[in-house]
Parts: C-alpha cells; sequence; structure tokens
C-alpha cells in the first residue's frame, strides 16, 4: 500500500540544520526498511502554474489554485504493508521534520 505524507508549511525550504538531520535520519530508515518511493521538497505557490486544457480551452494562469497561508511544502510516498504502519512512519515524520504531515493512500 502506498501513501503520500504531505508537509504542510507555511514556507518552502525552510527546515533548520537540526531538523534536515533529523529528516535524514528517517529517510535513511525508510530506505532500510524498503518503505522510501520518493520524498522531495516543493517550491512555494508564487512558481505555480494552474493549466486548464479541458475541451481545449487553453487556459494557463501564473500563480497558485488556492492563495492560502499554509501549502504543501514537500511530500513523501512510503511503500508499507498496513494503514497503521503508514499512521506511525507520519507521525514519525512529522516529529522529523517539525511540521503537519496530511496522510493520504495512493489509488
Amino acid at each position: 500500500m502506498r501513501y503520500l505524507l504531505a508537509v504542510i508549511d507555511s514556507q518552502s525550504g525552510s527546515a533548520t540544520g537540526d531538523e534536515i538531520a533529523a529528516i535524514d535520519e528517517f529517510n535513511d530508515a525508510l530506505r532500510a526498511n524498503g518503505q522510501w518511493v520518493i520524498a522531495v521538497g516543493i517550491a512555494d505557490p508564487s512558481h505555480a502554474t494552474v493549466i486548464d486544457n479541458r475541451l481545449n480551452a487553453g487556459v494557463v494562469v501564473a500563480g497558485p489554485l488556492h492563495d492560502l497561508d499554509d501549502y504543501m511544502a514537500g511530500l513523501w510516498i512510503i511503500d508499507v504493508d498496513s494503514h497503521d504502519t503508514a499512521l506511525a512512519l507520519a507521525q514519525w515524520g512529522s516529529r522529523a521534520c517539525n511540521r503537519r504531515l496530511e496522510m493520504r493512500p495512493l489509488l
């Protein structure tokens, strides 16, 4: 079962040195346990572009879909055997990066 762990923040690239070390430790554990799929940081919404080409509309709008104070600033995709394992890893990831996480199963 694969899960998305979305890092919620109000600023991209804001991790401190201690947070980066804790994130690296978390990432190393995911790799060692075969649970790692990918982890990335994401640029802040000011770098977003919204594209809507339904029915060949050709709409391209610079800027984010939603204007919110908090947004997805990074993510992990993990591969685990159960929802409970994903939840435990999400709790560890939240502690490591010192941010809230939103966890969702991938379909």
